[in-house]
């Protein structure tokens, strides 16, 4: 195999749920897995990985889009409103 490029992770992260995330972090690790730690695709994405992380305790990864105001009419009753930049809390 070719070595990974910053589009092979993108690929994999890009429609990432929260589902999903550990699954593609783990094929994620795989990819990088030979790279050496000061490479650049490599720190990308171990970037990505700490991503899918936050993404596993979230609801959405919620990157281009606005948000919903918590003051939203049944907001209170949102099991998991928590975008990957702001997991719930304890679970981190």
């Amino acid at each position: 195999m070719s070595e990974p490029t910053r589009d092979d992770i993108d690929a994999l992260v890009g429609p990432a749920t929260p589902h999903f995330a550990y699954q593609l972090a783990a094929r994620l690790r795989e990819l990088i897995g030979e790279l050496p730690p000061d490479h650049a695709t490599r720190r990308y994405g171990e970037e990505q990985i700490e991503l899918l992380d936050r993404l596993g305790y979230a609801s959405s990864k919620a990157e281009y889009t606005a948000r919903d105001p918590r003051s939203r009419p049944g907001w209170e009753e949102i099991p998991s409103s928590a975008p990957a930049d702001s997991p719930l809390p304890g679970n981190r």
